[in-house]
């Protein structure tokens, strides 16, 4: 299929002349209006746009009430503290993501208790959540790992009979589905992200989405140092000028051009899903019968939203381990990556008592992990090159 000197690595000629990104935005003409629109307008930070943002994310996923936030991580933030964690807690989340999902609970004073991997989805798997329970533990922070739900139903029963607080962090599932439903419409909250790889950018931006009328008006004042100016919620009635800092919260505030891009990006939320599913269903069909590398299993209970795509190499069948395949893969010009480190494997983590061995599964997954290109400004071209150079490589290194 391939003559074996061939491979770029070794000095032969590569499939792309340029280098292909493994996920980017996608700006046209009309998001770069709306933002020059707001720019000229009197309001540059959380003004009316910002309102129009969150109104049109809360009704897209099915919740009554969304808050924008300055980033990603910055929801996951406020969702932790307005859910009450903080020194002496313990929240468990899963030991495959990226570090935002635990530093949220450190930046809280609490501690991240890491669970295992579901080997099939890559997800937390509940059993590993109800095995790390302990009398200190106060919530469990699920993560929508690549854009395929986690068993939601599982989870809430456990949170359920435990008395414990769900918050997701659905940066990688906006607009995946679980049942009838999207994420980011149950549990207590949803954190998302509009980071520029993610379904829609606001350049750095993310929010969370709840059904507590009562956790939306605090979210609302954390973002904004924990002043409020409601007249009803005061405790002086100084003046129409007077507000008051009623807590410790945070400069979190999106601006109004970054709300305007969003909601120009917002209109193509269902071209983008499209794209990502149909690019994701070809590497499938051209994948699935190698004996090199595992595709990433989906839930019938759900539909991902594909923010990445993710394979798991055989290395049993090759003679090569990941490090080799993803150097290769870029001498091809193909951009692929890693998703992730397990969290309490970093550097600071150690420091903190975490040790290898914590969570084998995940380990033993992160060896083997690649994540190819996928983002909606691929053309059909970006994604046959894929296909070719991964067999390319792949058929160099098998073990025939």
């Amino acid at each position: 299929m391939f003559a074996i000197d061939k491979l770029a690595i070794t000095g032969g000629k590569p499939v792309r002349k340029k280098l292909l990104k493994y996920g980017g935005q996608w700006i046209e003409k009309d998001d770069i209006r709306a933002v020059m629109n707001i720019l000229k307008s009197d309001f540059l930070t959380t003004g009316p746009s910002v309102a129009e943002f969150e109104q049109m994310l809360a009704e897209y996923v099915g919740a009554p009430y969304a808050v924008a936030f300055s980033s990603g991580t910055a929801a996951l933030h406020a969702a932790c503290c307005m859910a009450g964690i903080g020194p002496g807690d313990e929240v468990i989340t899963t030991s495959l993501t990226f570090a935002a999902s635990a530093n949220c609970i450190l930046y809280c004073g609490a501690s991240p208790v890491f669970a295992d991997i579901d080997e099939n989805t890559y997800n937390i798997d509940p059993a590993s959540i109800e095995s790390k329970i302990t009398n200190k533990t106060k919530a469990i922070l699920p993560v929508h790992f690549a854009g395929q739900p986690v068993d939601l139903s599982a989870i809430m029963d456990i949170a359920a009979r435990h008395g414990l607080i769900v918050i997701e962090d659905a940066a990688h599932a906006l607009g995946a589905e679980y049942g009838s439903q999207k994420i980011g419409s149950g549990g207590n909250m949803a954190c998302f992200s509009f980071h520029p790889v993610k379904h829609i950018t606001t350049g750095e931006g993310g929010a969370v989405t709840t059904h507590d009328a009562a956790l939306y008006e605090k979210l609302v004042q954390f973002r904004s140092h924990g002043i409020i100016r409601d007249p009803g919620s005061l405790t002086l009635q100084s003046g129409a000028w007077y507000h008051e800092m009623q807590f410790l919260g945070y400069n979190y505030r999106l601006t109004d051009f970054q709300a305007a891009l969003g909601i120009s990006q917002f209109r193509k939320v269902d071209r983008f899903l499209g794209l990502r599913r149909e690019y994701a269903a070809l590497y499938t069909e051209a994948f699935k019968d190698m004996r090199e590398l595992s595709l990433p299993s989906q839930s019938p209970a759900s539909l991902s939203s594909w923010h990445l795509y993710t394979i798991r190499l055989n290395t049993r069948c090759l003679n090569a381990d990941r490090r080799e395949i993803y150097d290769a893969l870029w001498k091809e010009n193909i951009g692929v990556n890693v998703h992730y480190l397990p969290v309490y494997l970093h550097p600071y983590y150690k420091q903190l008592g975490y040790e290898t061995g914590l969570c084998p599964k995940a380990e033993q997954l992160y060896e083997e992990l690649l994540t190819l290109p996928l983002f909606p400004r691929m053309s059909r071209k970006d994604v046959n090159d894929v296909i070719t150079a991964l067999k390319k490589v792949l058929h160099y290194y098998s073990k025939l």
